[in-house]
């Protein structure tokens, strides 16, 4: 399983290489015909059902745009990308995965996980094996739990992991009476991948960066607001009824998040749909694949296949996981007394939660 590379602790200043899409941008209409005739050629009715639903697309290495000067002579882009739109929580997507694998047989699966979110694709499936606390994609499981958090830590900052554990608890209680496993479709590209001999690459930005951005585009009153709704959400003693409690997918809350904060759209679908856009088609595993095919959310694929075809040789790494800080070593330091002492109180609080919910 090959993983993206890890971003420097100094990284350049994040700039957007590729502008979100235009209202009037329609991905499946960009590619309906390139995708049309390749489902026809497979000879499989499965593959023109979902390009007629909007499920499935392909864009072939002509759509790209032109090659990059900075590009390595070594380095030669997938022959063609198929983009498979799933839903986190539905069985539908797991058969979707396993048809669209076995029928293209891809050499690459790119999934939308980062490397501290990989051990999604080894969770059980059982529902009477789940914790209370139901695994999700903010999660910080597994054996290396204590990894898990260096890694978070290093990458995002004691900020971004404070955030991330209060979207972890807040996630599992608004699912709790769901009975649905999250991640189903990563799972089954796993089992497909080893059975047909693909690579599978994890191909999202590491979920410490991403909101390590999120929580510095919001202001001071914006973050205050931000964690005491989370807060509300987590210990609220109303009891929602049964029939009524559903999974919410990561998707479906950064697109709620983002209706009341508008500066975390950027960094939590625009920067992602990008920086998945270029796994797809520039990162190191990929590089001289026949097929590749990705296996993202579904809300993501107007975005991805945006940034695949309006690409001017903009899409690089070190543009899609820049962070910068211009603050002194005193003003660091100042910053970071404040920053643990709220941490460390967050903390507390989620594990007095914690124990109240186990």
């Amino acid at each position: 399983m090959a993983a993206g590379p890890t971003p420097p602790a100094t990284a350049a200043p994040f700039r957007p290489p590729i502008p979100p899409p235009p209202p009037c941008f329609d991905y499946r209409a960009a590619v309906l015909a390139d995708t049309r005739s390749a489902a026809a050629a497979s000879g499989s009715p499965a593959l023109a059902a979902l390009v007629e639903s909007g499920a499935l697309v392909r864009v072939p290495r002509r759509r790209f745009g032109p090659v990059p000067a900075w590009r390595s002579q070594d380095f030669v882009e997938p022959e063609e990308v198929w983009i498979l739109g799933t839903s986190h929580l539905s069985p539908e997507s797991v058969a979707d995965v396993e048809r669209v694998l076995r029928a293209v047989q891809p050499d690459n699966v790119v999934v939308e996980l980062c490397r501290s979110r990989a051990g999604i694709m080894y969770v059980s499936s059982d529902a009477s094996d789940e914790p209370l606390l139901k695994s999700n994609v903010f999660s910080l499981g597994g054996a290396k739990f204590f990894g898990a958090v260096n890694r978070s830590i290093n990458l995002g900052g004691q900020s971004a992991l404070a955030l991330r554990l209060l979207l972890a608890v807040f996630s599992s209680r608004i699912s709790s009476g769901a009975n649905r496993p999250f991640g189903e479709e990563f799972r089954a590209a796993r089992k497909v991948s080893e059975d047909i001999g693909a690579q599978l690459v994890l191909g999202d930005r590491p979920i410490e960066i991403t909101l390590e951005r999120a929580w510095k585009s919001l202001s001071w009153d914006q973050k205050t607001n931000l964690v005491i709704s989370l807060f509300r959400g987590i210990t609220s003693t109303t009891d929602t009824p049964q029939d009524e409690k559903t999974a919410v997918s990561p998707y479906e809350l950064y697109q709620k998040l983002s209706t009341s904060y508008p500066s975390l759209l950027q960094p939590l679908i625009h920067e992602r749909d990008m920086f998945l856009a270029w796994s797809l088609k520039r990162s190191k595993a990929v590089n001289k694949s026949k097929t590749v095919v990705g296996v993202v959310g579904k809300g993501h694929m107007n975005g991805i296949v945006y940034a695949l075809i309006s690409d001017q040789g903009d899409l690089r790494f070190r543009d899609l996981v820049g962070r910068e800080s211009s603050d002194t070593w005193v003003t660091s330091l100042v910053k970071g007394l404040i920053r643990d002492t709220i941490i460390g109180l967050v903390l507390w609080a989620l594990y007095e939660q914690l124990q109240a919910l186990l």
